[in-house]
């Protein structure tokens, strides 16, 4: 019996630009989601288990019926691994920053330095190439992130640096994690479904923050479970794996990169916050060299 035949690779490409925009959205809702909890008092260890408490609770039969001896097949060294640079500590990176800088800090900069980080991953561990143009977009995404990093000093003092630093240690560790899925071919499910279940060794930190996460409400508590469980847990990471199996490393991780303008306008329109021009500045010089990493 022969083979079904492969989509073309146009059909590919296309497919894998939407699950990488996809992903991109999910995880914009996720960062005003999160903004919006911490401006109601809810603690960031509280946000960051709703993201893979329900994820990891509603895949946890996937892994107990797919060889759960070795982690569905991933092996349990590599399956810690993923969850490292692509669970729970990921997330409380992410919304640990928005203790100290604004939602279009975290918007942009843990999108780009993750994009810039898969990139340079992508040639130095991967060996995919790296054409001149995607260069000249990497230094384009740093210029960006210069401009933010020096509103945050300017503005906000050290502490806004030691906030905007968080957000550059949480989008290193997504590299790093779209680099190894990449590398150990996990496939989309596989890898939402390690990181999400791994991530609920962290479940006993409740006992911590319960009256936290009471105290904000059910009204509160649903939404981030609903937009960190949902949309920036699980199906983000889906949909982004899906991408860089379909794209390759080196484009895929650029994705991130298309959070931030989707945060600045989700935020506004939701929030009420309203850019700076030194964030619009950078967003739009990140968005050059997005553009450049992208083309042929």
């Amino acid at each position: 019996m022969g083979h079904a035949p492969s989509p073309p690779a146009k059909s590919a490409t296309a497919l894998g630009f939407l699950c990488g925009a996809g992903a991109a959205l999910c995880w914009a809702i996720g960062f005003v989601a999160a903004r919006h909890g911490i401006n109601t008092g809810l603690s960031p260890l509280v946000i960051a288990l709703h993201r893979y408490v329900w994820p990891g609770l509603a895949l946890l039969p996937y892994v107990a019926v797919n060889s759960p001896g070795d982690l569905a097949g991933v092996g349990w060294r590599r399956g810690l691994t993923l969850a490292i640079f692509g669970g729970l500590p990921l997330a409380l990176l992410s919304y640990l920053g928005y203790l100290f800088v604004p939602l279009g800090h975290g918007g942009i900069i843990q999108p780009s330095c993750a994009a810039l980080g898969g990139l340079v991953l992508a040639r130095a561990v991967l060996k995919e190439p790296l054409p001149a143009r995607r260069v000249a977009g990497a230094l384009a995404i740093v210029l960006g992130l210069a401009v933010i990093g020096a509103e945050a000093f300017r503005t906000i003092g050290a502490h806004g640096v030691g906030g905007d630093l968080l957000f550059v240690a949480a989008g290193s560790f997504f590299a790093v994690f779209g680099m190894l899925v990449r590398l150990w071919r996990v496939d989309a499910l596989r890898a939402a479904a390690i990181t999400s279940v791994l991530s609920l060794l962290g479940v006993p930190i409740l006992l911590f923050t319960f009256d936290n996460a009471v105290a904000t409400g059910f009204r509160e508590n649903l939404l981030q479970a609903v937009t960190q469980g949902a949309l920036a847990g699980a199906g983000a990471i889906y949909l982004f794996t899906r991408a860089v199996v379909l794209l390759g490393a080196s484009r895929a991780v650029l994705f991130p990169s298309l959070v931030s303008p989707f945060v600045l306008l989700i935020g506004f329109l939701a929030l009420g916050e309203v850019p700076s021009v030194s964030q619009l500045i950078g967003l739009a010089i990140v968005i050059v060299g997005f553009r450049l990493t992208q083309r042929a």
